[in-house]
C-alpha cells in the first residue's frame, strides 16, 4: 500500500481498525511512513506543539510491581523516597514552568491511588495553582474514583494522565499487582468526567510489534486525547534492567503508525528522547505533535525548556501557549 496515499485517506475520514490489515505499518517503507505520518499532523493537528512537564510529588515505596519502574518497592533501585511535597515547592515548580511558556503542568505521584490527607493537599495545591497560575493544570495520581476525578476537575484540572503500558496481552507480563482492565475503567471515568485522557505506554519492554499495534489500536477505541510514548530506559535494579535500547528507526516507525491509527490526539514524546537524534528533531517530522519537556525542579529545566522551543522554532512549529 502506497502510505500517502493511506494517508490522504485519513485526512478526508477513514479510520484504521483491527479489522484492516495492521502488518502494512510494519513492512512499508520508513520514510514514506513517517512523511505520511506528518501530513496527518499538519493536517489534524497544525504547527502547535504541547508542552507539558511533571514534578514527582511523592516518590518510592509504590506497591504495585510494575518491571519498568525505579519506584516500585518490589524493585531494588536508588530512586528517591519522600512523602507528598510541601505546596511552596509544588508552586515553585509550577511557576518556573509557567515563565518558561510551557503549555501544562502535572504533579505525578507514586504509588496505587493518591488518597485520603495527601490527596487533600494535592486538591490544596491544585485550588492555589490554579487560582495564581494560568498555565494549564493535568495529574497522574493512579487508580482514582470519580469522586476524586470531580474534585480535582472542580479544583483546575483539566488533564488527567494513566497510562495502559502496553497491549492486553503483554500487560501480565509487565504488572500483576493490578489488570489491564482497571486501567480501562479509570480512563472511561476521566472521559466521563469531560476531562482531557492522557495516556500511551512504554515500548521496548520485550513487547512485539503487534502489541505496539494494539496498543495504538486500544487508544483510538478509547478515545484518547494525548499519547504519550515513552521508549524504555532500562534501569538498573528493576527486571527490565538488561532489555537492549531501541534503535531510532524503531521509535520512528512506532511514533508513525500511531499518528496513522490516533490521527487527531497529540502524540506526545515521553522518556527516552536520549534516544533520537537532536533531542527528537526527526520525530516532530514522522507524527510527534507534543512532548514532556524540563526536568523536575531545577536550573537545567529551564534549559532544556529553552532548547526544546529553539529546536521546534527551527522546524517552523509553535510552541508558545495562548496564556
Amino acid at each position: 500500500m502506497d502510505m500517502k496515499v493511506l494517508a490522504k485517506e485519513i485526512t478526508e475520514g477513514r479510520r484504521i481498525t483491527r479489522e484492516d490489515d495492521l502488518s502494512v505499518f510494519l513492512t512499508c517503507d520508513l520514510k514514506e511512513l513517517c512523511e505520511g505520518a506528518d501530513k496527518i499532523r499538519e493536517h489534524f493537528i497544525g504547527e502547535t506543539v504541547d508542552l507539558c512537564s511533571i514534578i514527582n510529588g511523592r516518590s518510592g515505596r509504590c506497591p504495585e510491581d510494575c518491571k519498568y519502574c525505579a519506584q516500585s518497592a518490589h524493585n531494588h533501585t536508588d530512586c528517591e523516597v519522600y512523602d507528598f511535597l510541601p505546596e511552596e515547592k509544588i508552586l515553585e515548580a509550577c511557576r518556573m514552568n509557567e515563565r518558561e511558556g510551557v503549555h501544562r503542568f502535572s504533579i505525578v505521584t507514586a504509588g496505587r491511588a493518591l488518597t485520603g490527607e495527601e490527596f487533600e493537599k494535592a486538591i490544596h495545591a491544585y485550588e492555589t495553582m490554579h487560582r495564581e497560575c494560568r498555565i494549564n493544570l493535568c495529574a497522574s495520581m493512579g487508580f482514582l474514583s470519580s469522586e476524586q476525578l470531580h474534585r480535582l476537575h472542580e479544583a483546575g484540572v483539566t488533564s488527567y494522565h494513566h497510562n495502559i503500558e502496553t497491549s492486553r496481552r503483554n500487560f501480565p507480563n509487565i504488572c500483576t499487582t493490578h489488570t489491564y482492565d482497571q486501567k480501562i475503567e479509570t480512563l472511561k471515568k476521566v472521559k466521563e468526567e469531560g476531562m482531557c485522557a492522557c495516556s500511551g505506554g512504554i515500548i521496548g519492554m520485550g513487547e512485539t510489534w503487534e502489541d505496539r499495534l494494539d496498543m495504538a489500536v486500544s487508544l483510538a477505541e478509547l478515545g484518547i486525547d494525548s499519547i504519550p510514548i515513552n521508549a524504555l530506559m532500562p534501569i538498573k535494579g528493576t527486571p527490565l534492567e538488561n532489555e537492549p535500547r531501541l534503535t531510532e528507526d524503531e521509535i520512528l516507525r512506532t511514533i508513525a503508525f500511531f499518528r496513522y491509527i490516533n490521527p487527531e490526539a497529540n502524540i506526545r514524546l515521553a522518556a527516552g528522547r536520549a534516544l533520537l537524534s537532536n533531542d527528537g528533531e526527526l520525530a516532530f517530522q514522522s507524527g510527534a505533535s507534543a512532548s514532556i519537556t524540563g526536568n523536575m525542579l531545577t536550573t537545567a529545566a529551564c534549559a532544556t525548556i529553552r532548547s526544546d522551543k529553539e529546536m521546534l522554532k527551527s522546524l517552523g512549529r509553535d510552541a508558545v501557549p495562548d496564556y
